[in-house]
């Protein structure tokens, strides 16, 4: 008699650069479906709904990025059918090319998709995906300061920065997820999809899982790229960190580099890979984006100090580029500064009484 709930098999692939935490967070989440809620309401452990292990190229114990053991349960040889294979975030450089690193574990990949089995990226391990060529012509996202490299890397794929998680490919069989603790809404959504909802709920209620509803926009930096190349350039830069309040500032720097306005323009774009007034809005709304968390002024006031008379088209703009209202950002990120600083005192103080006891 066919079991009526067979457990899923999800390969958890490891690679030197992947990152534990996420690694064996995704095991630990997987292992305790169906397991734990039993110990949790009745004392006594329930059928476990998921069967995880972590596969590796040869099976061989080897250190993680942040400099962890892992000790895979399986080669790639030995998992031949997994249900889900789930790809944790890579310890790379935004831009650095893996280009040739990764060839047995993309083959390995290719063939089980083909064969039917679903994919799952955390952070930059779409980065494996997308120099297998499985995310060509797809909706795909990855942590927000890497999604540039992958645009520019792999022009076929569209990325979305804002998304904390997509479902994509051939009957959306490529599940992703953005940066950070967006794992944790990825793992969810394997457990909603091939388990059931039921149980995906009870693992966020017992693992005090909330969804990145929200996506990614509110928590990434605007000002992330970084120019050396050309000093003229550099040189308005550093101009615009300091007077990007200023009522012209596109002019003034176009005036402090010497050239033509127009020439100013295209030179700033080549060497930034966005027009001045762009890079001058980013620079205003994260200045905006630190007030509305550590002060209270009115928004209208904060629009004034980075330099938008009409707040109006300050929220607009604000809500058009961090996905929350200048209001909302202050609820959300204000509130977490906050009590992060209310938890920071008695540890302070703990401190000094440990070192004058």
């Amino acid at each position: 008699m066919p079991d009526p709930n067979p457990r899923l098999n999800v390969a958890l692939l490891a690679v030197p650069e992947s990152t534990a935490s996420t690694l064996h967070g995704m095991y630990d989440l997987f292992a305790s479906v169906g397991r734990d809620w039993g110990v949790l309401m009745g004392g006594v452990p329930g059928e476990p709904r998921i069967a995880p292990v972590i596969v590796s190229r040869d099976g061989k114990p080897f250190e993680a990025a942040n400099g962890i053991p892992v000790h895979p349960g399986a080669t790639l040889a030995e998992v031949a059918s997994p249900d889900v294979i789930c790809v944790p975030d890579l310890a790379v450089a935004p831009g650095e090319s893996i280009r040739g690193r990764y060839e047995p574990e993309i083959a390995w990949m290719r063939h089980r998709y083909d064969a039917g089995a679903a994919l799952a990226t955390a952070c930059t391990g779409a980065l494996l995906l997308a120099e297998g060529g499985l995310l060509d012509g797809c909706d795909a996202t990855t942590h927000w300061a890497y999604c540039e490299a992958l645009v520019r890397d792999y022009p076929s794929i569209r990325v979305h920065p804002a998304r904390a998680l997509i479902a994509t490919g051939e009957g959306q069989r490529i599940l992703m997820a953005g940066g950070g603790t967006s794992w944790l809404d990825l793992a969810l959504a394997v457990i909603g999809r091939f388990v059931g909802i039921e149980e995906a709920m009870r693992a966020a209620r017992l693992h005090l899982i909330d969804w990145h509803e929200v996506g990614q926009q509110p928590f990434a930096v605007l000002t992330t790229r970084r120019q050396t190349g050309d000093a003229v350039i550099a040189q308005c830069q550093e101009w615009a960190a300091v007077h990007y309040d200023s009522d012209a500032p596109v002019a003034a720097m176009a005036q402090l580099s010497g050239l033509a306005e127009r020439s100013f323009k295209r030179r700033f774009r080549a060497a930034t890979g966005m027009a001045p007034m762009e890079y001058v809005h980013n620079l205003r709304i994260e200045e905006a984006k630190q007030m509305l968390e550590t002060t209270d002024d009115p928004v209208e006031a904060v629009a004034g100090e980075v330099g938008y008379e009409d707040a109006g088209f300050f929220g607009r703009l604000f809500k058009r580029r961090v996905g929350l209202t200048p209001a909302q950002y202050r609820r959300r990120f204000g509130a977490l500064r906050r009590n992060l600083r209310a938890a920071e005192v008695p540890a302070a103080g703990a401190t000094a009484a440990r070192r004058s006891a």
